[in-house]
């Protein structure tokens, strides 16, 4: 058996799953960073060590391999303390660490340090990225009819940035208004404020949630806005109150990149209107459109792409 284990685990550079961890399967690697809210097996798993529970307090003992899967928690709960390891270490972003919080996370200290000072500054990487004419959009990501996008991160907290169709037409801001960690969201609601001379946008949240983090590194620098919208220059962490109900008003793959093209053709017509042809390469947008319209149109159109009708 140990040598059939070695010829498995030589086939694949993937950690070891953290139900194989914990030790209640013998053999499961995982190919998708930790992320166990989209995985099958840990559904599958969860919902079969839920039944067993149940199981276990009508008073029935385990008499199949089946019967005897529990959560993975419970099962290093059984470890002495010092041997328990931090979820952070057995997802391998740390060194071993004893759990001291009983699997606790949302109310450990150190997890709170851990989410500030690493989660927070993950920079993305989109794995594609599409364009519509000129506008690029990172496949995986959500859309709101606003233009703030959303990426899933884990147990129900989203990353909130600007997409690549506003900071083209707002360009670089002065400063920027995000709100502080623990303020409420509420969908389709303003959240936050783009600042530029005596121009000021507000930007709807496309989730329902309470912030968990701010991004301090754009505020500092807002260019990022416009060199890195989907990496760097994200702005909000948050926790969503029901993604479920989010994601479904939420654009993502065809109907984002719909949603775009329509706002870059009516984008178009506003620029046509105020000054005649502008655009260049093909019909796609310059940078900083703001800078070329007039100031007494400004309050227009950031309403009419920034703050659209939504259902």
């Amino acid at each position: 058996m140990a040598g059939l284990r070695r010829t498995a685990q030589s086939h694949t550079n993937h950690p070891a799953c953290i139900w194989m961890q914990a030790g209640v399967v013998k053999f499961k690697h995982c190919a998708i960073d930790f992320d166990c809210r989209v995985c099958r097996f840990d559904k599958t798993l969860r919902r079969v060590a839920e039944e067993n529970r149940r199981r276990s307090k009508r008073g029935k003992p385990p008499t199949t391999a089946r019967q005897r899967i529990l959560f993975w928690r419970d099962a290093l709960m059984a470890l002495p303390p010092q041997r328990r390891p931090c979820i952070h270490s057995m997802k391998q972003r740390i060194a071993f660490r004893s759990c001291t919080n009983d699997y606790v996370c949302g109310s450990c200290e150190f997890d709170q340090y851990f989410q500030d000072q690493f989660s927070v500054h993950a920079v993305l990487r989109p794995v594609a990225v599409q364009e519509v004419r000129g506008v690029k959009f990172p496949q995986g990501y959500y859309l709101h009819r606003g233009h703030s996008w959303v990426r899933l991160e884990t147990d129900g907290e989203v990353r909130i940035g600007l997409d690549a169709f506003a900071s083209q037409l707002f360009g670089t801001p002065d400063a920027l208004d995000l709100p502080l960690m623990g303020k409420p969201l509420q969908r389709d609601l303003p959240v936050i404020g783009l600042n530029r001379q005596r121009w000021r946008a507000e930007l709807l949240a496309p989730v329902s949630g309470v912030v968990t983090a701010a991004n301090t590194r754009v505020v500092e620098t807002p260019d990022l806005l416009n060199s890195d919208p989907y990496g760097e220059g994200w702005l909000l962490l948050a926790h969503a109150e029901d993604l479920r109900s989010d994601v479904r008003a939420l654009l993502m793959g065809e109907e984002a990149t719909a949603h775009l093209e329509s706002d870059i053709e009516a984008l178009h017509a506003v620029i046509d209107s105020q000054l005649g042809p502008l655009a260049a390469d093909g019909g796609h947008l310059v940078a900083d459109i703001l800078s070329h319209l007039p100031r007494d149109c400004w309050d227009a159109v950031a309403q009419q792409f920034l703050r659209p009708p939504v259902s």
